[in-house]
């Protein structure tokens, strides 16, 4: 299927606004519910491809600190009523050790 131009620059509005957002230290510029909304589709695709297409990078390493990491891990077990166990449980899936 042939990529569209859409498709191709999906996130960079997002991203951009995000960038501004931090930038300015005015993070209430995206409202929690498009977060919300955005970070569900990016979790959805990441899982589909990761699922299709092997394990792959679901952040630039260098953008991101442990504490962003981590902050953001423990919401969404929090969200989906999960905890470390339940995460221990999942963490070497599809690992050959």
């Amino acid at each position: 299927m042939a990529e569209t131009v859409t498709e191709a620059h999906a996130g960079d509005a997002f991203v951009a606004a995000a960038e501004r957002a931090l930038a300015s230290g005015d993070i209430s510029r995206i409202s929690s519910a498009e977060l919300e909304r955005v970070m569900t589709a990016a979790v959805r695709l990441y899982a589909a491809k990761t699922e299709a297409e092997g394990e792959q990078p679901p952040v630039t390493p260098e953008r991101v600190t442990p504490t962003d990491i981590v902050v953001t891990v423990s919401a969404m077990l929090r969200a989906a009523g999960m905890n470390i166990w339940d995460l221990s449980m999942w963490f070497r899936r599809g690992r050959a050790d």
